[in-house]
């Protein structure tokens, strides 16, 4: 079954026949009756079904639904780690995961490697050291390097290392980790898996003996995800597929016409030979995907400028939706990243992060080019 036909396709709901996954808006379920459904907190017939869903369309064994991206990182990684148990992760991620692993994982005793930006630095930690778990975003934040999963996955198993892939970026429809040899997948599904900027959640999926864990902790922790959200993602989830062949065809064609424009300096998208990573984005994703980051002539105040002169496009710190958005990393998303950090990484205060959306990619084009000519 092909990925625009699982992502449709949905279990019939026995007792009235309803053709769409009804929202279970309930704390609780009557009990002895209720063997399999208690507490919503703990499981929830609306939420179930979504990670059914994500589990399907990433070709893994099991999938859980969090109340939020953070919540899914969170969780997986607490129940993976323990104090004295070690980490792998890349310095170019969501400075939020960076904070919450080399902050609070390491006070809290897990051994946290932070590994530099590019494959190169990337795998060569990966060799040098036992890792109890790996955790990278397969296409990075905000620059967009492309990790080479299946080298990755390889060293990994060689080392017995637990490999967990945020894949928001790709999504299941540019790319699946798992094939790649990944353990655990996860995404925040308030991007472009619900892809309407209008619910907040996040999901993984992986192992079943992995995951049964890590469903356990969510139930501790209460990272659970409310039924009416879930049914939210489940209905944006639908056209993911048919959303995404019009995200990457636009965002390849904008990303083009960046790298052409007399205001822009330099232009991050895998889809562009320029790119460092060109040639692995070719072997590892079907599709280039929807994020473009730019740096435009001059300092963070002709950044700031282009980002407020759009008129199409929405200057907000999301991504993924149907909308198109632009951000500054260095004062939105990468805020709590310390200047000597954004530095190695490569976020300069020229830097624009653009989430290309469904609109006509002509008027896309048209807003960046009278926002470029104000500066």
């Amino acid at each position: 079954m092909k990925d625009s036909t699982k992502a449709v396709k949905e279990d019939i709901e026995d007792s009235t026949k309803a053709i769409t996954t009804p929202i279970y808006q309930t704390v609780a379920f009557m009990f002895p009756e209720g063997e399999k459904f208690r507490y919503s907190r703990e499981a929830n017939p609306t939420t179930l079904e979504l990670g059914k869903k994500i589990a399907e369309l990433e070709g893994a064994e099991m999938g859980i639904a969090f109340s939020s991206g953070m919540g899914a990182i969170t969780t997986t990684l607490f129940t993976l780690l323990t104090p004295g148990k070690s980490l792998l992760v890349t310095m170019d991620m969501f400075g939020r995961s960076l904070r919450f692993c080399k902050d609070f994982l390491a006070n809290w005793g897990v051994k946290v490697t932070i590994s530099k930006p590019g494959n190169e630095n990337l795998l060569e930690a990966a060799k040098r050291s036992h890792f109890d778990v790996i955790f990278v975003e397969s296409i990075t934040n905000p620059l967009l390097r492309v990790i080479n999963l299946p080298e990755l996955s390889k060293i990994a198993k060689e080392n017995n290392s637990i490999l967990v892939v945020d894949s928001t970026f790709a999504t299941p429809i540019n790319q699946k980790p798992i094939e790649f040899g990944a353990d655990i997948v996860i995404h925040s599904a308030s991007k472009f898996i619900a892809g309407h900027n209008d619910v907040i959640a996040g999901l993984a999926a992986g192992k079943e003996v992995l995951m049964k864990n890590i469903d356990l902790m969510r139930r501790t922790l209460g990272t659970s995800l409310e039924p009416f959200p879930a049914y939210l993602v489940i209905r944006g989830m639908k056209t993911l597929k048919v959303r995404m062949d019009v995200i990457n065809r636009n965002a390849e064609q904008i990303a083009e016409f960046l790298e052409d424009h007399p205001k822009v300096t330099k232009v991050y998208y895998p889809g562009l030979k320029s790119h460092p990573d060109y040639e692995i984005a070719r072997k590892v994703l079907k599709g280039f995907g929807g994020v473009v980051s730019f740096e435009v002539r001059g300092g963070r105040d002709e950044a700031l400028k282009v980002m407020r002169s759009t008129k199409v496009i929405i200057p907000a710190q999301s991504l993924g939706g149907v909308n198109s958005l632009i951000s500054h990393p260095p004062t939105m998303s990468h805020r709590t990243l310390s200047l000597e950090e954004r530095k190695i990484i490569g976020i300069n205060d020229s830097l624009l992060r653009l989430s290309v959306g469904i609109e006509d990619v002509e008027d896309l084009i048209e807003d960046l080019d009278q926002a470029l000519s104000k500066i």
